[in-house]
């Protein structure tokens, strides 16, 4: 719970969040790490990611990363 007696994230959420504001370089480094530090499979982890852009706990935990990944979601929705 945190201070206004509200749920907060738990450790899987923010790992993928942490995950999230980190850079990769080279071609499956992204999903090798999704795999080795969070133990799931990369369709899995963007299924959970996506549900957790919705979540308004994970804006008031991290809402630079969450508010970037929205938009990027969100473009990749309009050009469909």
């Amino acid at each position: 719970m945190d201070e206004g007696g509200r749920r907060s994230l738990g450790e899987r959420e923010r790992g993928i969040l942490a995950l999230e504001r980190r850079g990769f370089a080279g071609p499956g480094a992204k999903e090798r790490a999704i795999r080795e530090e969070l133990g799931l499979v990369p369709v899995r982890y963007y299924q959970l990611l996506n549900a957790l852009l919705d979540d308004p706990r994970a804006l008031r935990e991290d809402p630079v990363t969450v508010n970037r990944l929205r938009r990027v979601r969100d473009a990749r929705r309009a050009e469909r």
